[in-house]
């Protein structure tokens, strides 16, 4: 089953923060994801309008969502960010099926 990386983002220094965000294509090509939506059209219908960006990718598994995230490549590239340069907030999601029992 797929695992998502799940991303709110605030961005306060855009000019550092395209060096992040320039570095990751390569990351994911080589952890096989998918970017499904990033940094595009957005309604906030509950909850504080802090976040400016959202971002949403799907990994093969929640293993290889995790990896990259934890990759020296990934940590890499997230350093020019964690410089103050954006705010994220990441979840990493496994795919479920329906509603289930939950």
């Amino acid at each position: 089953m797929p695992g998502y990386w799940v991303a709110r983002s605030k961005i306060n220094n855009p000019e550092n923060y395209s060096k992040y965000t320039t570095a990751l294509a390569p990351i994911f090509e080589k952890w096989k994801a998918k970017v499904l939506s990033r940094g595009g059209e957005y309604k906030i219908l509950e909850g504080p309008e802090y976040f400016e960006r959202f971002v949403i990718i799907e990994f093969p598994s929640m293993e290889d969502a995790i990896a990259c995230h934890d990759s020296p490549e990934y940590q890499a590239a997230a350093a020019h960010r964690k410089d103050g340069s954006g705010e994220v907030e990441l979840v990493i999601l496994g795919a479920t099926e329906g509603f289930g029992n939950n």
